[in-house]
């Protein structure tokens, strides 16, 4: 941290620093640098909220320290919407979720939960905004949605994921990383053209592979192109039921493509696809996402790097789980935790994410592996009838003395398959 305050200070002055070359930063270096910063600017806007209260003579009220959502789950997608929207200047603080009509404290838990249902139906294909592909198992930008506002929130929400350390299950193709780092920093100059990036057809790949491989023919046809694909510098799109045409240049409805210039035309399109057709779109994200995340530590991260942060891994090892959990009220040698490993190492994926989301609110791994995870077993002190426990927001787990493995293994599918809602004993 002393390097990177360093870094910030000296900036591209002659003084050394590592953060000059970012490459040779782990990415777990990275993480730290990124959760202190967040950190330091969570207190700095805490501590000047308070010096507000006081100057005025108000009685200072702890909820002022944090960023206070309050959700009812019937209502999720526009009471969060609502929450962020009317408190935009808090955006920086601690993030604290209550959901209307239940008794849990968050203490991580219910952040996490609010998170993984929020993402679930923003990105439903019923609501608009994100359109998913099947070929490449990824979402992009609904050009047909001009609901701006809710990028804005959208990008905000992923901010917020990063800046209160949250993976999320967001499937997002490699394109848009790099979208969101193009510039690093919020350009001053609000007229500054934010979220276009070169793009090539290997970036088409990644999200729409039947279209790229049509466009990949093109490039590599040996007859005639212009005789044999009858096709102009224009390019239409069907938005709610009306077919749209646009010009890839001036007038290209009469250019034809041809041998010569289709190269040109596979290029426009792409960027036609990936930056232009969506431009206000992906503004209105890029902007929402920065408003959270607004640092220097960004430009010390690649593309690829902002993906790990915001998703985390998808690739669960269950067995680095097991080497790394820690015991309180067991030993790892006792019959109820060999009877656990034997029945979790021979879970299916799908049951394994229930797991991993019933004893931490996400089913998804941080950036530094299971490990990162500390995740706990604690013997529960309760009648075998009862199902297993959690506490999400110090990922423990609270497991009774199952007497046999077939026990403990229809209890625990049963309590990771009606994870959903949080109560106080």
């Amino acid at each position: 941290m002393e390097e990177y305050h360093n870094w910030q200070c000296y900036g591209n002055s002659h003084r050394f620093s590592f953060c000059q070359y970012p490459f040779i930063i782990s990415i777990a270096a990275k993480k730290v640098i990124i959760q202190r910063d967040s950190e330091q600017q969570m207190i700095s806007i805490a501590r000047q909220s308070l010096v507000d209260k006081v100057s005025r003579r108000q009685k200072p009220d702890m909820n002022m320290l944090f960023l206070n959502v309050k959700v009812r789950r019937t209502h999720l997608v526009s009471d969060s919407l609502d929450e962020l929207a009317r408190k935009k200047a808090d955006l920086k603080k601690k993030l604290k979720v209550t959901f209307v009509g239940e008794a849990g404290l968050d203490m991580g838990g219910l952040t996490k939960e609010w998170f993984l249902l929020l993402i679930r139906q923003i990105f439903h294909p019923d609501y608009g905004m994100f359109t998913y592909h099947k070929d490449s198992q990824c979402h992009w930008f609904s050009f047909k949605c001009d609901n701006y506002s809710e990028f804005r929130l959208v990008g905000a929400l992923m901010g917020l994921a990063v800046y209160n350390s949250i993976t999320l299950d967001i499937r997002f193709p490699p394109c848009c990383y790099k979208k969101l780092l193009s510039p690093p920093i919020v350009p001053c100059d609000h007229n500054s053209l934010v979220g276009i990036c070169g793009v090539t057809l290997d970036d088409l790949f990644q999200i729409m592979p039947e279209l790229a491989h049509g466009l990949s023919e093109l490039l590599s046809y040996e007859g005639n192109v212009e005789e044999d694909f009858y096709s102009t510098f224009q390019v239409f799109q069907e938005e709610f039921g009306v077919i749209k045409s646009y010009n890839l240049k001036p007038n290209g409805d009469k250019i034809p493509v041809t041998n010569r210039n289709r190269k040109e035309y596979v290029q426009l399109y792409v960027d036609f696809l990936l930056n232009k057709s969506i431009y206000k779109q992906f503004a209105a994200f890029y902007y929402g996402f920065h408003s959270v995340c607004a640092s220097y530590a960004l430009l010390l991260l690649r593309p690829e790097e902002v993906e790990i942060l915001v998703c985390g891994s998808p690739e669960l090892d269950m067995s680095a789980l097991q080497r790394s959990t820690q015991y309180e009220g067991y030993q790892k040698t006792d019959p109820t935790i060999r009877y656990f490993w034997d029945v979790v190492l021979g879970f299916s994926l799908d049951l394994q994410k229930k797991l991993l989301h019933f004893a931490t609110g996400s089913d998804r791994v941080p950036v530094g592996g299971m490990a990162d995870l500390n995740f706990k077993i604690s013997k529960s002190e309760t009648s075998t009838n009862w199902l297993p426990v959690a506490h999400t927001c110090f990922n423990q787990l609270c497991l009774p003395p199952y007497k046999n493995k077939k026990e403990l293994k229809q209890k625990l599918i049963i309590g990771i398959s009606n994870a959903e809602g949080f109560g106080l004993e």
